[in-house]
């Protein structure tokens, strides 16, 4: 557009140059009338083209008041730098966002697969203890049986009873034909199984308590004896043997005197076998029960001992 009006200007330079010559050589030759009339008809017609000019040029200028400036185009290459530095600074800030983000998973991940380890291990464990306790119970069964049977005596039939009475047996006659025995003094036996257990000789202690509870069941000392038999299998680490021992004693004689120390017993045996949570509960039934008593006061310090969490050893 712009050179078409340079064309157009260089046209009107041109006309008016011819229009000055022609006036000249019309002054120069004293022009005539007619020429003076063509002469007024090309002014006119000059007149007309300038005006047709100007139209153009305000056209033109109207045309390109719209058009970009070089000012604009630096104002728009400074303004898309700017933009440019800010996505390279959000390129950065996502950079960094995402390290975290991976650096966060890792971490996550680890502390839940740590998680599941530690979940798996307690399973085991719960596992483990609930085997143990079957295992107690069955034996606790065993026991009742065997002393169920120790009460329940076969009866003999009539028929046999009279036969027995009438045809002694040989084995009869030959017990009254032998001497008797000393029967030995029940308080002699007892020390005697005592004085093994002071020994640290357990197993012979314990076979001595037994046979006293055999021949004295209904004694003063019976529940004594029972507590000693259950002392052995502590001494001996048997704790799973000990826990069925005190419990005999427990069901037993409930109002004996060595009833406190026979809980106290049972609820370590149960922490020594790993069943702290039993052992715990039995400890607090020691104190609820026996307040007052020597074992309360221990039962107290093994549970202050369970209450505090290990120390983590720093690597």
């Amino acid at each position: 557009m712009l050179k078409k009006f340079k064309i157009q200007n260089s046209k009107f330079k041109i006309q008016i140059y011819c229009l000055l010559f022609t006036v000249c050589c019309l002054l120069s030759a004293c022009a005539s009338t007619e020429n003076l009339d063509l002469l007024r008809q090309d002014v006119t017609h000059l007149r007309s083209e300038v005006q047709t000019t100007k139209s153009e040029i305000n056209r033109l200028k109207e045309k390109t008041s719209g058009v970009v400036t070089e000012e604009s185009f630096n104002v728009m290459r400074q303004s898309q730098a700017e933009i440019q530095s800010l996505l390279s600074n959000m390129l950065k800030d996502i950079q960094v966002l995402s390290g975290r983000f991976d650096e966060n998973k890792y971490f996550v991940e680890k502390t839940l697969k740590d998680s599941a380890a530690e979940t798996d291990l307690i399973k085991t464990q719960i596992t483990s203890i609930e085997g143990q306790i079957k295992d107690i119970k069955d034996k606790l069964t065993a026991v009742e049986d065997q002393i169920r049977q120790q009460k329940e005596f076969p009866k003999k039939q009539p028929k046999e009873a009279e036969k027995s009475i009438e045809e002694p047996t040989e084995e009869l006659q030959q017990q009254v034909s032998q001497p008797l025995r000393p029967i030995k003094d029940k308080t002699a036996i007892y020390e005697e199984a005592y004085d093994a257990f002071k020994k640290k000789k357990y197993k012979d202690a314990r076979e001595k308590f037994e046979a006293f509870l055999k021949e004295f069941p209904k004694d003063e000392l019976t529940d004594n004896a029972q507590f000693w038999i259950a002392e052995t299998y502590y001494a001996e680490k048997d704790f799973e043997g000990a826990i069925l021992a005190y419990e005999t004693l427990l069901k037993k004689y409930p109002k004996s005197e060595k009833a406190p120390a026979s809980l106290l017993k049972q609820g370590l045996s149960f922490i020594e076998i790993g069943d702290k949570k039993t052992g715990k509960i039995i400890l607090e039934q020691v104190r609820e029960r026996y307040p007052d008593s020597k074992e309360a006061t221990d039962a107290e310090k093994n549970i202050e001992k369970l209450n505090k969490k290990p120390v983590k050893k720093k690597k």
